[in-house]
């Protein structure tokens, strides 16, 4: 459990470097980022290097004790190579260029840069592949940031060609996958078919589908050619790449495979502002950041690497730079952000960034230090929580106890035919985490390709593309298992299955949904003081009975021995009674939470985080917590406060 920051010693004076590096161990922090936008300075002409100041930095930086994380340049791709093979810029959508003059402007299918990139990071891993500084590397960074991870340049059109004839052998059977005699659309060979954009109308799901999964397996591979030459030429150190929030663009569990660490980039207030919440909740927690924004993020991305281990490479410090509005954090938060994650099992929280840039497009992106390089307010709560990771010690992972089953495909398809403007499968996943949390329950958010064994409870919030080997690990599954509404509703080409949804869940669970409806923002179904909204299902059970009715009678909720089927979206507190009722079949213990405080269980330790702006008294919450062994804080909880004990 460490803390680091991010630190970019191009942008600054050489004489201040070893005075940060000091000032930077003095607060607590152990490990720095660095030269993952560095390109340009360390390969200023074609083919010349320049090595002299990055051997420099990572000298001063490892005589201070920081361990470095190095990052490759390959995000920011300088002018000279741009320009020296235009078409390795990303096209958008409507047919744009990506132009240069920001970051992000290159192309995963355009093989010329590959083999720039190939040839960079070799040079980077030759110098510094065996630097004692050097713990880790970073490749690139945010893969898909500014919407690129899906391109519709004549490289990626050749690529997605090749990729289909890999995936179908032969172009009768695309046209039979796709369904392409749909509107004349058949082909008569692999080197016809395009990118589905530019189309009078709504392209073919099916085509669409193919190419999002096209798009997300360049970046696997994109990301595997750089792991497979740092590896050997770095032996001993962890390969990392930093994901975002509420990014599906590409399926981080297939890149994590070729990773030792996933880590995201922390930043609550910007998401909160730029993503679905309500405007009460943007007011509630404008200083705070939803309670469920972070934790999420962190139970996700645990998932994203076989071993479990994963870290925060960029934690919002202050105002950001980027959201519609960019309020400061309420005094606190950066170190509860810091230890929340610390909890959720973080191995590394990095600042972004040491000292806030008085140029360029970050310049408003606050940091640990203000430009002057005087201390910025979240330095004072960076020393704090590492004095707080000394208190708590070393803690060993928790037992499993609730699985979520997490699908970047299934966001894809619904991206593709949501069938309702509001539907929207990250904010349906997230009401369920939310109401799970709520319970004060811990969390994995998993792939529904990992194993199952050991968890009590299971939420799969929809899975439309159910397939053999989930539904022979749920057929050995004891604990109770609940599906989502649209589960089961497509096959892997995109056509509703034979015997309609939910699909191959039929042979656990015989039921049918024979019409579905999506409901305008005002259009709902009342059930029991509560509402559905969005989304609702008609739903043919035979002799299954219904274990929960709108108030009109339609049965919504079926359950068949330890399986259940939920075809509809309720409110958020409808199913955080559902998840208490499954919690208490499991034998699994709830402790029903106020708003705005959430809890996280780790090894032997209790964590309680209030993001709320009025105290909390634990014991009025939680029986007991008063004669609780307090490791860090009390009973009496601030606002942005955080208190940790001894697990009963």
């Amino acid at each position: 459990m460490k803390l680091g920051c991010c630190y970019y010693p191009e942008h600054w004076p050489e004489d201040i470097w070893a005075d940060d590096a000091r000032r930077m161990a003095d607060m607590g922090l152990s490990q720095v980022r660095i030269g993952e936008f560095a390109w340009s300075r360390i390969e200023p002409d074609p083919g010349r290097f320049d090595w002299d100041w990055l051997d420099r930095a990572i000298a001063t930086l490892g005589d201070a004790g920081l361990e470095i994380i190095l990052g490759t340049p390959t995000a920011t791709p300088p002018k000279w190579l741009v320009d020296s093979m235009p078409d390795m810029v990303a096209i958008d959508a409507d047919g744009r260029p990506r132009g240069f003059g920001s970051r992000r402007h290159y192309c995963f299918s355009h093989p010329g840069y590959r083999a720039q990139c190939q040839r960079i990071v070799t040079a980077l891993a030759e110098r510094y592949g065996e630097h004692p500084a050097i713990v880790a590397w970073q490749t690139d960074n945010e893969y898909g940031c500014h919407d690129t991870i899906v391109s519709y340049s004549q490289a990626a059109t050749a690529g997605f060609r090749r990729w289909l004839e890999r995936k179908y052998g032969d172009i009768s059977a695309l046209n039979t996958a796709w369904g392409n005699v749909f509107w004349s659309m058949e082909y008569r060979s692999f080197d016809e078919v395009d990118p589905p954009n530019l189309t009078v109308t709504e392209p073919n799901p099916a085509h669409v589908l193919d190419y999002r999964r096209f798009a997300s397996d360049e970046v696997v591979t994109f990301n595997k050619l750089q792991v497979d030459i740092l590896r050997p030429a770095s032996p001993g150190r962890d390969m990392i790449h930093n994901y975002m929030g509420f990014f599906t663009e590409f399926d981080h569990h297939d890149v994590g495979q070729d990773l030792d660490v996933a880590s995201w980039d922390s930043y609550p207030l910007g998401f909160l502002e730029q993503f679905w919440f309500s405007d009460e909740e943007k007011l509630r927690y404008a200083r705070q950041g939803h309670p469920d924004i972070a934790a999420f993020h962190h139970d996700l991305y645990r998932g994203c690497c076989a071993g479990g281990r994963w870290s925060v490479m960029e934690q919002q410090p202050g105002p950001v730079n980027w959201a519609r509005y960019n309020p400061a954090p309420l005094p606190g938060m950066v170190r509860l952000w810091t230890m929340e994650a610390i909890a959720h099992g973080a191995e590394l929280v990095s600042y972004f960034r040491w000292r806030q840039a008085a140029f360029a497009q970050e310049q408003m992106h606050a940091g640990l230090l203000r430009p002057d390089s005087g201390e910025a307010p979240a330095a004072s709560e960076a020393r704090q929580a590492a004095q707080d990771i000394e208190a708590i010690g070393d803690n060993r992972p928790t037992a499993k106890s609730v699985a979520l089953l997490f699908s970047y495909e299934a966001a894809w398809l619904f991206d593709t035919q949501p069938q309702g403007a509001s539907f929207r499968y990250l904010e349906l996943v997230f009401d369920m985490y939310s109401a799970l949390r709520q319970l004060g329950l811990n969390v994995d958010i998993i792939s529904p390709r990992a194993a199952l064994d050991g968890y009590g409870m299971i939420v799969a919030p929809s899975l439309p593309i159910l397939d053999d080997q989930l539904i022979t690990q749920i057929a050995a599954v004891d604990a109770p298992i609940l599906f989502g509404p649209r589960s089961g509703s497509k096959t892997p080409d995109f056509a509703i299955p034979e015997a309609l949804p939910p699909g191959p869940l039929q042979r656990l669970m015989p039921i049918k949904v024979s019409r579905v409806e999506s409901l305008r923002p005002g259009l709902v179904e009342p059930i029991a003081s509560h509402e559905i909204s969005r989304w609702i299902e008609q739903i043919d059970a035979g002799t299954i009975t219904a274990e929960a009715r709108t108030d009109k009678g339609d049965g919504i909720l079926f359950a068949h021995e330890n399986i259940r089927y939920l075809g509809a979206w309720p409110d958020q507190a409808w199913m955080t009674n559902l998840f208490a009722k499954m919690a208490a079949e499991a034998n699994i213990t709830t402790r029903p939470l106020p708003r705005d405080l959430r809890l996280r269980q780790l090894g032997s330790l209790c964590f309680a985080f209030n993001y709320g702006t009025a105290a909390l008294t634990l014991s009025d919450c939680l029986a007991g917590s008063a004669d609780r062994e307090f490791v860090l804080g009390s009973d009496l909880i601030g606002p942005a406060g955080l208190a940790a004990w001894v697990a009963d």
